[in-house]
């Protein structure tokens, strides 16, 4: 986002908790330089966590405006009627795509409702890879928009697992082969809204979670996001949003690929610090997740890929079906207590190790 998207919203406070997050810089990596190469795969390692400074780049620039205009579409279809986009919520379908109502997933095992609502549009979708879903008036409008938003995002996450699949030692595009473009994923933009909270009744917005996928890009105006670092005793910080940076995470199935050298951190979202609190949160994502029918496993060919433990078998699990069951087996309707809770889990465990 441009330093202008930020110009009435109240300032981010000094006086909290940040995570002290790498700042890296696309046109670094665009020119492959190497220092700045080791500082992406540190970040993957270490917190899973980092900013990606995108001024200057022609990728860089076009995901910016193409975000701020999105800003405006989201705000737009998330303030239709309830009745209108509940139309679009295609839970039942057993999709991720469309519409999540507000306090319609559980964020722990308490059976807590959620404090946000979002509307997913899939990258298939925009592409004319799959049939079309059906969409509100002002996202059929937007597609235009919303493909070079796309084309944009993953342009960067390509890039990115080109360096992250030199470090592994990899064989040549092993990560870019099961992340091609025009495959069948579950790749998605998400609009989110999170309105403000009552002043005596603040609490998560949305549960702490890893996120499902690959890579995560995400633009933020207001603060909100937390991530819990690695290690015992370690303190929910901040991550304040940084006019032309997005903050990138890496999610589960790079853990499940790397067998837990990379990291996809735990990270959850509450009520904007300071004075924020009292605005409407908006936020603007791109998911990339590996194509439906990658087998989300250990993978082969790399000496940096740390081995599985002895007699350790792996589970058999496809792209597709565990974004299935932790989108969905939250949902009001599905979720039935505390048992579906841990089916429901990522690679959080491997996400609170201080190291292999």
């Amino acid at each position: 986002m441009t330093s202008e998207a930020y110009a009435n919203i109240p300032s981010f406070p000094d006086d909290v908790l940040t995570a002290p997050l790498l700042r890296l810089s696309l046109q670094k990596l665009l020119n492959a330089d190497q220092d700045e190469s080791d500082r992406l795969f540190s970040a993957s390692k270490d917190i899973g966590f980092f900013y990606l400074d995108l001024r200057g780049t022609p990728d860089g620039d076009s995901i910016l405006e193409d975000a701020n205009r999105l800003f405006g579409v989201g705000e737009e279809l998330l303030s239709l009627s309830v009745e209108e986009k509940q139309e679009y919520d295609f839970k039942e379908k057993e999709s991720y795509f469309g519409y999540k109502g507000y306090a319609t997933s559980v964020i722990d095992k308490e059976g807590t409702l959620d404090r946000n609502e979002f509307y997913n549009v899939s990258k298939d979708d925009i592409l004319s890879i799959s049939n079309p879903l059906p969409a509100p008036a002002i996202l059929s409008n937007a597609r235009p928009i919303m493909k070079s938003y796309i084309l944009s995002a993953h342009s960067i996450v390509s890039l990115i697992l080109e360096h992250l699949n030199k470090h592994l030692h990899l064989p040549n595009s092993t990560l870019a082969n099961i992340h091609r473009l025009h495959a069948v994923a579950g790749d998605q933009i998400r609009f989110i809204k999170s309105p403000p909270q009552p002043v005596d009744n603040r609490q998560t917005a949305l549960g702490e979670h890893t996120d499902f996928g690959s890579i995560t890009i995400l633009f933020n105006r207001l603060g909100g996001l937390q991530v819990l670092p690695p290690g015992k005793g370690a303190e929910w910080c901040y991550v304040r949003p940084i006019p032309g940076h997005a903050i990138v995470n890496l999610g589960d199935a790079m853990v499940k690929f790397t067998n837990g050298l990379l990291r996809s951190n735990i990270h959850r979202v509450v009520s904007p610090p300071g004075a924020q609190a009292d605005s409407t949160r908006y936020s603007l994502a791109y998911f990339a997740r590996p194509e439906d029918e990658v087998i989300l496993k250990r993978l082969e060919g790399s000496d940096v890929v740390p081995p599985l433990a002895e007699g350790e078998v792996e589970e058999e699990v496809s792209s597709r079906d565990w974004i299935v069951r932790r989108a969905i087996g939250k949902r009001v309707g599905v979720y039935k207590g505390p048992e579906d809770w841990e089916k429901g889990r990522g690679t959080e465990v491997l996400s609170q190790r201080s190291s292999l």
